[in-house]
This record gives structure tokens, sequence and C-alpha cells, in this order.
């Protein structure tokens, strides 16, 4: 694998991972009783998108990293 494939790959697990990972431990604002004027009662509370951004870096290694050692044993 070249290295321009493998960051297009890896951009690309990346993005998948993270659209995964989103939903993880978000609450709203109607299941945290604390409503701001104005918003959508469903709009998250605390979302902690650094933290979302650190664990779908770390499982697109894990899962990268797995792809490249398969790549590896069949050439």
């Amino acid at each position: 694998m070249t290295w321009p494939i493998g960051v297009a790959i890896f951009f690309t697990m990346w993005w998948i991972v993270l659209f995964a990972v989103l939903p993880f431990g978000v609450r709203s604002q109607h299941e945290e009783s604390s409503y701001v004027p104005g918003t959508d009662p469903g709009a998250p509370v605390a979302p902690g998108m650094w933290r979302k951004v650190l664990w779908t870096t770390a499982i697109t290694i894990v899962l990268f990293a797995g792809l490249f050692w398969v790549i590896a044993m069949e050439t």
C-alpha cells in the first residue's frame, strides 16, 4: 500500500468511525431537564467533541493497523 492510499483509507475510516462514536454518552436537554430558550429539546447538553475525536482516532489507528497487517501478510 502506498502512503497516499494509506492516508486516504485512514481518512475515510476515521470519518466512518466518528459517525459511529458520535451518539455515545450524549444527553439531550430533554433528558437533563435543562432547556436553553430557543433551542431544540433534543440538542445535546455537553457533546464532549474532543473526547470523541480522541476515541475516534484511537479506534481508527487500531482498525487501520489491523487492515495494514492483513494487506502486508498477503504480499
